[in-house]
């Protein structure tokens, strides 16, 4: 089976690798293509993936290549990861937006936007690629904004692309844990949203909802990442477990003033960080598997720090800093190649699971996933505040959508303007200009 990645100079693609190492099943992946247009990236990751590979009988094969076409062709699987702009356009989406006292973040607010706006033209020709080269392939989207790059390429793909996060599976075993849950696996998650802005309303075990338990006990509700985060007082007021991106909204100004006072961006020091990586990488002798582990060990430690800091929620935990999309694609790829049906919380189109939206909108809740695909589980409604949240931000997403389609200027300033952090239609404006004059990707925008 052909797996091909896209962003294949990525850093976080041993991950994917790895996990793919630990697959000794059969129908497992037994050729990995990686694609990217830095072929210097391509080589330091192929190092990184030949020292993983040692010693392990009929590891996948890898090979890598800058061709577009030649990467998709006869491929069973399409990930796709890619960073348009690279980190030093994430870099400048935080300053740009930073500068007029609004969130950069890369998929929450005026960032995800700017990032959406550049990245949806390159994620639709390589949906229609797909669909010429490698009809029968299932895409596994990881690019962010995930959500609206899925809902993109969803138009040419059908049900055939599928986004994934690591966001939820995260919170799902961050609460199974802390209730003493042995096995996370056998707990239902009752996940309702958009990527990136959903909320966990249950946990059931052998048929009985967990969540009520946590919330009546303030030590418990606590004592891990998402109670440190939001604070015991107000997830017993929401009654549910927001995804830590929502402390963007319910916690917007502090966050804005962390990030204008940080040394850095997020995006700015993982620029730097992989920028001497990749360096590093340049030294034919350096040992490649010991320089990724340590720089991302590093990564994964100041994950939304900014965010703790403001909340006080001091150090991430070791238990939570092993990441978790890897196992996430693994496990949808072995679902759908091998009919091993199972559950997981991923980004597919809406059919009638929520009925504010309509059904072509991707949401990212509970799916059924089998060897015809991905198919969302009926949920129940959203309460108000989260119902006019959801549908806000949809909105905003389909102008997104709408501008990479006309290259209209205006629609793309709607965009920025209807979003619920930016703040002004003036701000909307001169987002929009910053934007186009440090991102040659948004040169379409007339």
């Amino acid at each position: 089976m052909k797996l091909t990645i896209l962003g294949g100079g990525g850093f976080r693609v041993p991950l994917v690798y790895g996990a793919l190492l630990a697959d000794r099943a059969e129908g497992r992946v037994t050729h990995v293509v990686l694609h990217d247009l830095d072929a210097g990236r391509l080589d330091a990751v192929t190092r990184v993936l030949a020292e993983q590979a040692a010693g392990v009988p009929d590891a996948p094969e890898v090979t890598a290549t800058t061709d577009l076409d030649e990467a998709l062709r006869g491929a069973d699987f399409v990930f796709s990861a890619i960073r348009v702009g690279g980190l030093e356009g994430r870099a400048d989406d935080e300053r740009v937006a930073l500068a007029e006292g609004v969130l950069g973040q890369e998929t929450v607010g005026a960032g995800g936007i700017a990032y959406g706006l550049r990245t949806v033209p390159v994620a639709v020709d390589i949906a229609r690629r797909v669909a010429r080269l490698a009809p029968d392939a299932w895409v596994i989207n990881f690019t962010n904004p995930a959500g609206l790059v899925t809902e993109a390429m969803s138009r040419h793909l059908g049900d055939r692309v599928i986004g994934i996060c690591d966001s939820p599976v995260g919170l799902g075993r961050r609460i199974a844990r802390v209730l003493g849950v042995k096995n996370p696996g056998e707990a239902w998650i009752d996940y309702v949203g958009l990527n990136h802005l959903g909320w966990v309303r249950g946990l059931r075990v052998a048929g009985r909802d967990e969540l009520p338990r946590l919330l009546a006990d303030p030590d418990l509700l606590g004592s891990f990442e998402e109670g440190k985060l939001f604070g015991v007082d107000w997830l017993r007021s929401l009654g549910a477990i927001p995804n830590e991106y929502l402390h963007y909204y319910y916690f917007n100004r502090e966050a804005v003033r962390a990030y204008q006072e940080a040394d850095k961006t997020r995006g700015a020091f993982l620029r730097d960080q992989q920028a001497g990586f990749y360096e590093r990488m340049r030294d034919p002798g350096a040992a490649a598997l010991e320089v990724w582990d340590r720089t991302r060990a590093e990564r994964e430690a100041t994950y939304m720090s900014e965010n703790r800091e403001t909340a006080g929620a001091g150090e991430r935990d070791a238990d939570d800093l092993s990441g978790g999309y890897e196992k996430v694609a693994l496990a949808l790829m072995r679902a759908i190649a091998r009919d091993e049906r199972t559950t997981l919380i991923l980004n597919v189109r809406n059919r009638s699971t929520l009925s504010v939206l309509d059904s072509e909108a991707v949401i990212e809740v509970p799916c059924l996933v089998d060897a015809n695909g991905a198919h969302p589980v009926a949920v129940a409604p959203l309460p108000d505040h989260a119902t006019g949240l959801v549908c806000s931000v949809k909105a905003v997403e389909r102008e997104v959508l709408a501008a990479a389609e006309s290259g209209s200027r205006a629609t793309a300033v709607k965009a920025f303007a209807l979003h619920p952090l930016v703040d002004s239609v003036n701000v909307a404006r001169r987002l929009v200009e910053g934007y186009s004059a440090v991102h040659p990707g948004l040169a379409y925008l007339k």
